[in-house]
C-alpha cells in the first residue's frame, strides 16, 4: 500500500513538472495544447501496441524453454543410468580380472628383472669389446684408434654414473683405468723422447733457443711426431679425469675451480717441477725462507723462455684438434699451481716476523702484476692473491699495512721538508701547493690501492678499504693537531701548508670517488650494507643513485676542517685590516671639500694603512695558498669588507657632496682595484658598498626624487595600493643600479646626505 501511494505522488509530482515546464505563467502557450494532446495520443497508442507485442511473445518464449528443459532432463536420466549399468559392469569385470592381474604383475616384475640382466650383460659386453677392441688396436700398434676407443669407454662411464650397480661401476673404471695406463705410459715414453730431441726444457730466452731448435724443430719427421703425440696424449684427458685424483690446495684458500691441466702439457712441466722442488725445498740454499723472489723470478723467466714455443709450435697443435684450449696458458697454469703450493707452506712460518711477511707480500703483488700484464694470466684462475685472501693470512697483511703506513705518516710528518712542495718553483705543476707529507700520503693509499685491487672478492677489498678510511682520519687528527699549535699565526708558511694539504686530500678523494675500481666498491658495499641494514633507506638510497660516494665521510670532515681553517685565516685579516680602519672611521666627512675644488682627487690619507695592510695580506695568502683556496678566502674576506664598511663606516656618518665623492673615490678607484687583480668585475663582491655610494653620490634633483618616491611608499598602508608604490620604488632603483639594498636602506642613507636644497624636506 505504500509503495503505491510512493507511485502515486511521483506520478503527480511528474505532472506538475511537466505543466510547469511547458506552460508555466504564460497564457499564450496554452496554444501549444492540441499539439501536446496529440504527442501524448500517440505516445500512448505505441506503449500499448509494445505491451501487446510483450504479452504475446513472452508466453511463446517461456513454452519453448519449458520444453528444452523437459528434453534435457529426460536426457539426464538416460546417463544416469547407463552410468549405472556401466559402474556395476567394471565392478564385476575387476572382481573377476584380480587373480588374473596378481599373476600378471609376478610375470611382469620376472620380464622386467631378466631385462634388467640382459642389459647389465650388454653392458658388460660392450665394455669387454671396447676392451679387446683396444688391445687388437694396441698389438697392430694402431695407438691412436686405441685411444679413440678408450674415449668411447670414459663416456660411457660418465653415462653410467649415476647407475645403482656399483659392481658395474667399478668394473668399468677398474677397465679404463687398466688401460688408460698401460696407453699413457707408452704415450708418456714416446713424447718423453721427442722432447729430449728438442732438449726439454728450453733454458734461456727465446733468441739464444733458435740455433738449438733449429736441427730438430724445424724436421718434417720431428714435428709429425710431436703433433701425433701430443694429440693422442689429448685423447686421453677424459680418461685421466676419471682415474686421476686432482691435487688441490686446502679448502681455507677457496681456490675457484678449474678445469685438470692437459696430459701433455703436463708431461711437458714434469721436468720443471722437478727443477723447482729440487732448488726450493729441503735444505738448499736456494730455498731461503727471506727471498721468495728466487721462485718467483724463476717462474716467470720460465714462462717467458717458453712461450714463443707454446705460441708458434703447440697451439697450432690445439688448433687443429679443433680444441679451445690455450697451451700458454695451460703451461703458465701449472707453473703458478707450484707457486701456490709453496706459499702456502712457506706463509705460516712468516706470520710472526713483520719484516719477512711484508718482503713476501710486496714481491707476491710483482710477481701477479708481471704475470697479468706481461703474460695475460687472467684474473678467474687460481692465483697468489687467493692464498693471500686465506682469513689467518689476510688479517696479518692488514696489520702489516696498517703498521707500515703509520710508520710511514709519522716519518713523512716529522721530516724537514714535509711542509713544503717538492714543485714549489714549477708554477704550472704546483696549482694545489700541496707540501710533501700530503703528496706522500696521498701516493702512500694510492700503492695500497694498487695492492689490494686484485683481490679476488670484494668482501676482502672492503676491509682494505675501511683501512684507507682508518688511515685518513688519522691523519687528518694529525693535521689537525699541527694545526692547533699554528693557530697563533694562521697567516703563517706551515699553517697555510696545513691548509692546502686538507684541500689537495679532500679534491683527490673526490676525485677518486668517480674512479671504476671505487664506484665498484661502493656497490659491493651497498650490497653488504642492505643485507645487515647498517645504513638508512636515504643513506642506501644515496648511495645507489651516486649522489654519494665511498669517501663521503672523510671529504665532509675535511672539508669542515678546510673551513674553519680559512675562517679563522679570513677572521685575522679582517681583524687587522678592521685596526687599521679606525682612523679612516673617524674622517671627517661632513667637512670635506667638493670635487669641482679640487684640481685631482686622490686617496683619503685615513684610508692608506687599511689598504696597504689589506694588500699586503692578500699578496702573502696569494703566495701561500693554492688558486682555489685563495679564491675562496678573498670572496669570504669582500663579503665582511663590505659589511663592515657599510656598517662601521657609512652608516655610521654623515656626508656632504665632497664626503660622498670622497668616499666613492675611494671605494671605486682604490678599494675595488685591489680585488681586481682576482675577478673582472670586483664591485660585485661590494654590492652595498657600491650601492651606497650610488645612493650618496646622486645630483640633488634625482635624490629628491628618489625621496619623495620612497617617502610615498612608506607612507602607505600595505594594501593592493601600496604594493604598487613599492613595485614603483623598486624600479626607481633599479633604474639607478641599486638591487641590493631594500627602499628603507635607501631612506637611511638619504638622510645620511647633507647636501640638500634649504626649501627641500
Amino acid at each position: 500500500m505504500a509503495a503505491e501511494v510512493e507511485e502515486s505522488s511521483e506520478l503527480a509530482q511528474y505532472v506538475i513538472e511537466f505543466i510547469e515546464k511547458e506552460f508555466a505563467d504564460d497564457p499564450t502557450s496554452l496554444r501549444k495544447l492540441p499539439r501536446l494532446i496529440e504527442e501524448l495520443a500517440l505516445c500512448k497508442r505505441n506503449l500499448e501496441e509494445q505491451v501487446l507485442t510483450v504479452s504475446s511473445e513472452v508466453p511463446k518464449k517461456i513454452e519453448n524453454a519449458y520444453k528444452k528443459a523437459e528434453n534435457s532432463k529426460r536426457l539426464l536420466n538416460i546417463l544416469l543410468e547407463k552410468n549405472s549399468t556401466l559402474a556395476k559392469s567394471i565392478s564385476n569385470h575387476l572382481l573377476t580380472a584380480h587373480p588374473l592381474m596378481e599373476e600378471l604383475k609376478v610375470l611382469i616384475g620376472q620380464i622386467e628383472e631378466i631385462e634388467r640382466h640382459l642389459w647389465y650383460l650388454k653392458w658388460i659386453s660392450q665394455i669387454e669389446e671396447l676392451s679387446n677392441c683396444i688391445q687388437q688396436h694396441l698389438m697392430t700398434n694402431s695407438v691412436s684408434d686405441a685411444a679413440n676407443t678408450l674415449v668411447s669407454m670414459a663416456e660411457l662411464d660418465i653415462k653410467l654414473k649415476e647407475s645403482s650397480c656399483t659392481h658395474l661401476l667399478n668394473f668399468i673404471r677398474s677397465t679404463v683405468k687398466f688401460w688408460h695406463k698401460i696407453l699413457k705410459d707408452r704415450l708418456t715414453n714416446d713424447f718423453e723422447e721427442v722432447l729430449k730431441q728438442l732438449h726439454w726444457p728450453l733454458i734461456g730466452p727465446p733468441q739464444s733457443q733458435i740455433p738449438a731448435l733449429a736441427s730438430t724443430a724445424n724436421s718434417a719427421e720431428f714435428n709429425n711426431n710431436l703433433e701425433t703425440l701430443f694429440i693422442q696424449l689429448l685423447k686421453l684427458q677424459t680418461s685421466d679425469e676419471l682415474v686421476t685424483k686432482q691435487k688441490q690446495l686446502p679448502e681455507k684458500y677457496e681456490i675457484p675451480p678449474s678445469l685438470p691441466i692437459a696430459i701433455p702439457i703436463q708431461l711437458m712441466l714434469l721436468p720443471l717441477q722437478k727443477r723447482f722442488k729440487y732448488h726450493f725445498s729441503g735444505n738448499r740454499q736456494t730455498n731461503l725462507i727471506n727471498k721468495p723472489e728466487w721462485y718467483l723470478t724463476q717462474v716467470l723467466m720460465w714462462i717467458g723462455n717458453h712461450i714463443k714455443f707454446f705460441e708458434e709450435k703447440i697451439q697450432p697443435i690445439v688448433d687443429k684438434t679443433g680444441s679451445s684450449l690455450d697451451a700458454k696458458l695451460e703451461f703458465s697454469r701449472g707453473l703458478v699451481m707450484l707457486v701456490l703450493e709453496k706459499m702456502s707452506a712457506d706463509i705460516p712460518k712468516l706470520l710472526y716476523d713483520d719484516n719477512l711477511f711484508c718482503h713476501m707480500v710486496d714481491e707476491i703483488l710483482l710477481f701477479e702484476k708481471e704475470l697479468h700484464s706481461a703474460y695475460g694470466y687472467p684474473n678467474n684462475l687460481p692465483s697468489c692473491m687467493h692464498i693471500l685472501s686465506e682469513e689467518t693470512c689476510f688479517q696479518k697483511w692488514l696489520t702489516v699495512e696498517r703498521k707500515f703506513a703509520l710508520e710511514k705518516m709519522d716519518s713523512v710528518l716529522s721530516s724537514e721538508t714535509a711542509w713544503t712542495s717538492q714543485y714549489k718553483d714549477i708554477v704550472d705543476v704546483d696549482e694545489m701547493k700541496a707540501p710533501d707529507c700530503a703528496e706522500t700520503f696521498m701516493t702512500l693509499l694510492l700503492v695500497i690501492t694498487d695492492r689490494y685491487k686484485n683481490l679476488p672478492t670484494a668482501a676482502r677489498k672492503l676491509q682494505f678499504l675501511e683501512l684507507q678510511k682508518e688511515l685518513i682520519d688519522d691523519f687528518r687528527i694529525r693535521l689537525t693537531q699541527v694545526m692547533k699549535e699554528e693557530t697563533h699565526s694562521p697567516l703563517g708558511s706551515r699553517y697555510c701548508a696545513i691548509l692546502n694539504a686538507v684541500n689537495y686530500i679532500a679534491a683527490v678523494l673526490a676525485d677518486w670517488a668517480d674512479n671504476v675500481f671505487f664506484l665498484q666498491l661502493q656497490q659491493a658495499a651497498l650490497e653488504v650494507c642492505g643485507v645487515s641494514n647498517t645504513l638508512t633507506e636515504l643513506q642506501l638510497g644515496q648511495l645507489a643513485s651516486l649522489e654519494s660516494s665511498v669517501f663521503d665521510n672523510m671529504i665532509d670532515l675535511l672539508e669542515r676542517l678546510r673551513y674553519d681553517m680559512l675562517t679563522r685565516q679570513v677572521e685575522h685579516v679582517f681583524r687587522e685590516v678592521k685596526d687599521k680602519a679606525k682612523p679612516y672611521k673617524k674622517e671627517r666627512w661632513l667637512f670635506l671639500p667638493s670635487q669641482s675644488d679640487q684640481a685631482v682627487m686622490c686617496l683619503s690619507s685615513s684610508a692608506c694603512p687599511m689598504l696597504l695592510t689589506l694588500r699586503d695580506l692578500l699578496l702573502q695568502l696569494e703566495q701561500e695558498l693554492c688558486h682555489s683556496l685563495f679564491k675562496s678566502c678573498w670572496q669570504m674576506l669582500a663579503e665582511k669588507l663590505d659589511l663592515f664598511i657599510y656598517q662601521d663606516i657609512i652608516l655610521a656618518n654623515h656626508f656632504n657632496e665632497g664626503g660622498s665623492a670622497q668616499l666613492q673615490f675611494d671605494m671605486t678607484r682604490n678599494l675595488f682595484p685591489l680585488f681586481a687583480h682576482y675577478c673582472k668585475r670586483p664591485e660585485n663582491y661590494f654590492k652595498q658598498v657600491k650601492e651606497a655610494c650610488v645612493i650618496l653620490n646622486l645630483n640633488v634633483g634625482s635624490a629628491l626624487l628618489l625621496r619623495d618616491v620612497l617617502q610615498t611608499n612608506s607612507g602607505n598602508v600595505i594594501d593592493a595600493g601600496a604594493c604598487s608604490d613599492w613595485h614603483t620604488a623598486t624600479a626607481a632603483l633599479n633604474e639607478l643600479g641599486v638591487y641590493k639594498l631594500a627602499p628603507q636602506d635607501v631612506e637611511i642613507l638619504l638622510n645620511l646626505r647633507t647636501n640638500w636644497p634649504s626649501t627641500g624636506k
